[in-house]
């Protein structure tokens, strides 16, 4: 008996040390060498901050790309989802809404041709990514908003597409903000 008392509180302290020392200065050294110092990545231009790269932001005008739809109304302090299950009415209708929209500015789609997150929130309602299938619904609309040959818009969606992290982890993704920024520059 004694024995097993020794060993539980052995590991005890090995687990204190390990999560309420080691741990804690591990993520606060990490944050110190992170590209925005733990305050997140400012995107800059012209020495204003037009947002943060690994924080969504709406667009909604018919010439930008939009971003995934956000449960919290894209604010940072409040990050979460909406809580709303496929079943609840609520959560039905805003998809509802979402997809009527997209068909109305985007006309020649099909309802079985738009990617889920250009219509569902992301969990943390930040999410600045979209698939490149969403990116590329969206070409005909913003080239045309714009004047924009369309192949010239498709390629700026190809440049700024990220695969997944070697070849294996998470999906290809599009950065909105960065393809809009891309965009408003080849628009001068």
């Amino acid at each position: 008996m004694k024995r097993y008392i020794i060993q539980s509180l052995r590991l005890t302290l090995v687990l204190l040390v390990l999560l309420c020392v080691v741990y804690p200065l591990f993520i606060a050294m990490a944050g110190m060498f992170s590209p925005g110092k733990g305050g997140g990545e400012k995107v800059v231009i012209n020495g204003r901050t037009v947002g943060y790269s690994n924080i969504g932001q709406t667009f909604n005008q018919p010439q930008y790309f939009w971003s995934r739809p956000s449960a919290v109304n894209y604010n940072a302090a409040g990050s979460a989802g909406s809580n709303k299950g496929p079943t609840d009415a609520d959560y039905l209708k805003d998809v509802q809404n979402r997809i009527d929209t997209v068909l109305k500015y985007q006309p020649y789609l099909k309802k079985a041709e738009i990617p889920a997150d250009i219509v569902t929130a992301s969990g943390s309602g930040l999410d600045p990514d979209i698939s490149p299938e969403a990116a590329k619904i969206q070409v005909k609309r913003v080239a045309a908003n714009r004047n924009i040959n369309e192949e010239v818009v498709a390629a700026l969606v190809e440049e700024h597409t990220e695969k997944p992290l070697w070849g294996l982890f998470g999906p290809s993704k599009v950065n909105v903000l960065r393809l809009n920024i891309a965009l408003d520059n080849i628009s001068k």
